[in-house]
């Protein structure tokens, strides 16, 4: 990288996609409604191959408190059940031999705070990273400076906004982890 431009640039995306996996991580947790997106996680053994399930079933919310997994290939629905069942997420699916039910029970509260406590190491998992993004870039200005191809003043500034971006971003991460904790500790 040749200009502070580039390296503000390359951070900023760099931690805007570390927000991003942040989100999407939020969405695999289990809170007490369903959503297909907490069997992202879950890799079927299909063929010898770790698959995901959505490459294997149609996955559907009929109501509010249920996922349903209908397999295309309906010899697979064993297996598909197995991951299911060994999966951490505390679910009990019920197999007719063509569909999979999977009731979503409500939370306990033991359950709402190991899910909690989950949430923040993730939260932590990704601020680690935005400040690592920050650490990188703050090198790359400090290298050019030492190359002297960049004066002191504009080193302090690149310096300056590459941290107004980490706290951009780290609100960002604080902002979206209290609300998924909120959701996840209010009772229904």
């Amino acid at each position: 990288m040749n200009t502070v431009k580039e390296i503000e640039s390359q951070s900023k995306t760099r931690m805007e996609k570390a927000v991003a996996d942040f989100q999407h991580e939020l969405s695999t947790l289990r809170t007490g409604r369903a959503s297909v997106n907490i069997l992202d996680g879950i890799r079927v053994d299909y063929y010898g191959t770790p698959t995901p399930l959505n490459q294997l079933a149609n996955l559907h919310v009929p109501e509010p408190g249920m996922i349903t997994v209908q397999p295309w290939d309906i010899s697979q629905i064993g297996a598909i059940e197995k991951a299911i069942r060994n999966s951490d997420l505390g679910i009990n699916p019920a197999n007719d031999g063509k569909m999979i039910r999977l009731p979503i029970p409500p939370l306990n509260e033991e359950r709402r705070k190991e899910i909690v406590k989950r949430l923040h190491g993730i939260a932590e998992e990704h601020r680690v990273a935005v400040r690592n993004i920050r650490r990188d870039g703050n090198e790359h200005v400090k290298k050019l400076f030492k190359d002297k191809k960049i004066a002191e003043d504009e080193e302090r500034r690149a310096t300056d906004e590459i941290q107004k971006l980490t706290d951009a971003h780290m609100a960002k991460i604080e902002a979206a982890a209290r609300t998924k904790e909120k959701e996840l500790l209010e009772f229904k």
